[in-house]
């Protein structure tokens, strides 16, 4: 979110977690503690990055518009706001939280300068952080990464890395001269824990330089794309996908399309359970709760249980959306280029009722 607010030019300012006003007066309005929230100029609160990212493009005003205008461009870049936000987790999680001897120092002050008071004693920031240095720690094993797994994580890893680095040999960015949804996706674990902690730093640094170029460029106002001749700020022309991109969707068809496959079938279990579920409602004793419970399937050699976040089932209905509104040979395009990449399950795999976003909450719509 934040490297889309530079992108686009929208001024803003950037305030820590740990400021009282965000305990004390945005939290409860927010209904639970959660980041990001923005707050506009009226007031107005939208929690959520992909909220925040529509929020502004439904104004119209923008540079460079975030949402593709034509059908593969459009439906590649949701595909890739799902996997950049949901579905790096596991690599995310292991470089940050498994390397304390090269990570701590900066991830401790790191934390501890966003989370804990203004002014707050090194003591009290020591304790906070180590408090969510636990709870960040117990989320990793959620997300699939264990011992047995690493190896996995770490291989799937240096894949995406190769297959991007070689996508980005020909464009700055994902589809062409410009950012669209899809960067604004990947540049959240690919900044935040993979571009900044020291130890998975280096690895993009040494194996995927233009990658590493790619993290610098998103948070920079201007193209900054020298190396390419300063190409037009345009994307591929005729709905243009070079063969580096879909090699990086048959990626996300191998790596990723397990574990939408899981979390959709439970979550159909999960509403058959429960028919009586009021529109409008998480179906949670707890309304803060992400969670609707956990999933066993198989990835990459390997038995791995997640949890299951509706929130994901939003960002999936996204891509569905995409191609639910599109002209019949649009549409077939579409089709054609999921199919050839192994992704087509993205638009058959869905839920008896739609997830909804209310009151900076995911709740479950009538039923269909």
């Amino acid at each position: 979110m934040r490297s889309y607010l530079i992108k686009q030019g929208i001024p803003f300012v950037n305030c820590a977690a740990g400021e009282a006003r965000f305990r004390e007066e945005i939290v409860p309005k927010i209904g639970r503690w959660i980041v990001p929230v923005l707050e506009a100029e009226d007031g107005t609160l939208i929690q959520d990055g992909s909220d925040i990212i529509a929020h502004f493009e439904a104004g119209g005003t923008t540079r460079f518009p975030a949402y593709p205008a034509t059908p593969c461009h459009a439906l590649i870049g949701q595909i890739f706001e799902l996997f950049g936000g949901e579905g790096m987790l596991r690599p995310a999680m292991h470089y940050r939280w498994n390397f304390d001897d090269v990570n701590r120092a900066f991830v401790s002050a790191d934390f501890s300068s966003s989370l804990a008071p203004t002014g707050a004693s090194a003591d009290v920031r020591g304790a906070i952080f180590e408090m969510a240095s636990q709870r960040m720690r117990l989320a990793m094993a959620s997300f699939g990464v264990s011992p047995e797994t690493i190896p996995a994580v770490e291989s799937s890893y240096a894949e995406f890395l190769r297959l991007f680095d070689a996508h980005l040999q020909a464009s700055p960015f994902l589809l062409g001269g410009r950012p669209t949804i899809g960067d604004y996706g990947l540049i959240a674990p690919l900044y935040a824990h993979l571009g900044r902690d020291p130890y998975p730093a280096r690895i993009m640094q040494t194996s995927a330089h233009r990658v590493w170029r790619w993290v610098e460029r998103m948070n920079r106002p201007d193209q900054d794309a020298g190396e390419y001749g300063h190409p037009p700020e345009a994307l591929y022309p005729d709905d243009l996908v070079p063969e580096t991109l879909k090699a990086l969707l048959c990626y996300i068809a191998e790596d990723y399309l397990p574990e939408v496959r899981a979390f959709v079938s439970f979550a159909n279990g999960w509403l058959v359970a429960r028919p009586d579920l009021e529109p409008g409602t998480t179906g949670l004793d707890r309304v803060q709760e992400r969670r609707i419970g956990e999933v066993d399937f198989d990835w990459r050699g390997h038995r791995i249980r997640v949890g299951v976040m509706p929130y994901r089932l939003y960002l999936l209905q996204k891509i569905q959306d995409i191609a639910d509104r599109a002209e019949p040979e649009a549409a077939a395009r579409m089709r054609a280029l999921l199919e050839e990449t192994g992704l087509s399950d993205l638009l058959r795999l869905r839920t008896a009722r739609r997830i909804e976003r209310r009151n900076h909450l995911e709740v479950w719509g009538a039923r269909l």
